[in-house]
């Protein structure tokens, strides 16, 4: 397996000058360091790929054992552009990604890396206007997962994962993708093209993603 960090991005909603995945914590650790230090626990160092684009050296600098992909487009894509930068260098195994700003408990991870189909993380404790959301077919695999989704069962918390069988297909639609689109649309269209993908409920986990000031002061309340 292999996990990919989409770390591209300005994040100019949070005010700092460095990467928003470089934001550090109240236990003085970043949001990256998390995450890479729990996906090297499940699939090992060599196996993560950051997406960089915004800054890039500092993270490159900060991390300088992990594989790297450049968005060099960084300031005029969004994620579904980063995500297929990196997609296209992988065959033949799963793919698990997130967003790097998600702040989250190790054992969240052993759940979407073990489960055997191609997923989504949700939370359906909440279900904000600027998220995106989903709703479900009767077999309980994804129908919908857009922000306009109405009526809606839940939000996507920005960790995924395609199995090695549906990767073709998902490269194809990430490839569909405008320039400004997230890397739902992807999903969105692959689930058009008869692709089953299952929403693993997260909730009792600690998961929470960093867009703004407030955010940061709530996962610094909570983080042990």
């Amino acid at each position: 397996m292999k996990a990919i960090i989409l770390a591209a991005g300005i994040g100019s909603r949070l005010g700092n000058s460095n990467p928003k995945p470089l934001t550090k914590l109240k236990n003085n650790e970043t949001i990256l360091n998390r995450q890479v230090m729990y996906l090297s626990d499940y699939i090992g160092e060599e196996n993560i790929i950051v997406v960089v684009g915004y800054k890039k050296d500092i993270i490159m600098e900060a991390f300088p054992n992990l594989l790297y992909v450049y968005n060099n487009f960084f300031d005029t894509t969004n994620t579904s552009k980063s995500l297929l930068k990196a997609v296209k260098k992988i065959e033949d195994e799963d793919v698990l990604w997130l967003n790097g700003d998600v702040v989250f408990e190790k054992k969240l991870l052993e759940n979407i890396i073990e489960f055997p189909q191609s997923c989504m993380a949700v939370n359906t404790n909440s279900v904000g206007d600027e998220e995106i959301k989903y709703n479900i077919n009767q077999d309980g695999t994804l129908k919908d997962v857009s922000k306009s989704v109405s009526p809606a069962l839940g939000e996507a918390v920005g960790i995924n994962k395609i199995i090695t069988s549906d990767l073709p297909m998902f490269k194809a639609n990430l490839k569909k993708c405008n320039d400004q689109d997230y890397f739902e649309k992807g999903l969105e269209l692959s689930i058009q093209d008869g692709m089953k993908i299952i929403p693993v409920n997260i909730n009792k986990y600690l998961c929470m993603e960093i867009d703004f000031i407030n955010d940061l002061k709530n996962i610094n309340k909570v983080i042990k």
